[in-house]
């Protein structure tokens, strides 16, 4: 069987990347693996993965530090790797613009689910050709489907993360509804919340920013007290010029 995909392994761990990277391969999937930041950004040049599972804890640049500089250049998927008891790395890693975070330890096995979820929802472009292509327009800000990137009033483009978009998308196909965190997660990653799972707060708090939001009081996504999240205001799809 071919492999499906390309995932690069960051991690200082010879043992954890080594085990990975055997799974990874069993189950179809070519493994690439880097030691460190250095390793990870000529990994990223010369082998183009689709996907970066990246330990927080690395020598010289950490995991927070080589996520925001990839997202700040890439939308490429990463998933953060983080210490079990370090809620707050999972937080920071979220807010740099990782698409899903897995405390260690973990079973491979959930690597493997989350590294398929990621990448099926990362992959799920459009269909057809420029006939069906579209944006959809909401308060003067357009989101391009295709491009998978928004732009502002302006034009000028607004880089999103693999996760802000799936976000973003999903508030736009449901505007004035009110959207709790459970379903929120299950919409955008294909898996229910935990009671500590803050992920959609945070991107919630990122799309915020990027749509230059007040986050005392926004107008275009708006916090129900005891409700959830809801997208004010009117959506229209058009096709691209």
């Amino acid at each position: 069987m071919e492999p499906t995909s390309t995932i690069l392994i960051v991690d200082d761990d010879r043992d954890i990347r080594t085990l990975l990277a055997d799974y990874l391969e069993s189950n179809s999937y070519r493994a690439l693996c880097a030691a460190d930041g250095l390793a990870m950004w000529k990994m990223l040049d010369e082998a183009k993965p689709d996907l970066v599972v990246l330990d927080l804890n690395l020598p010289g640049d950490d995991g927070l530090t080589l996520c925001r500089k990839l997202r700040s250049q890439s939308t490429l998927p990463v998933i953060m790797l983080t210490a079990r008891g370090e809620p707050l790395d999972r937080i920071l890693g979220l807010e740099m613009g990782a698409d899903d975070y897995l405390p260690k330890p973990f079973e491979p096995r959930e690597l493997l689910a989350r590294i398929r979820s990621v990448l099926r929802r990362s992959n799920a472009m459009p269909s057809g050709g420029a006939d069906k292509a579209q944006q959809m327009r909401f308060s003067n800000w357009t989101l391009d489907l295709t491009a998978r990137h928004l732009l502002n009033p302006d034009g000028i483009v607004i880089m999103l993360s693999g996760a802000e978009f799936r976000l973003l998308k999903v508030f736009l196909e449901h505007p004035n509804r009110v959207l709790n965190r459970d379903q929120l997660l299950n919409l955008t990653q294909g898996r229910d919340a935990d009671p500590f799972d803050r992920s959609i707060d945070i991107q919630i708090s990122r799309l915020r920013q990027k749509l230059g939001e007040d986050a005392r009081v926004p107008q275009i996504i708006k916090t129900v007290r005891n409700g959830g999240y809801v997208l004010a205001g009117q959506v229209t799809v058009e096709p691209l010029p």
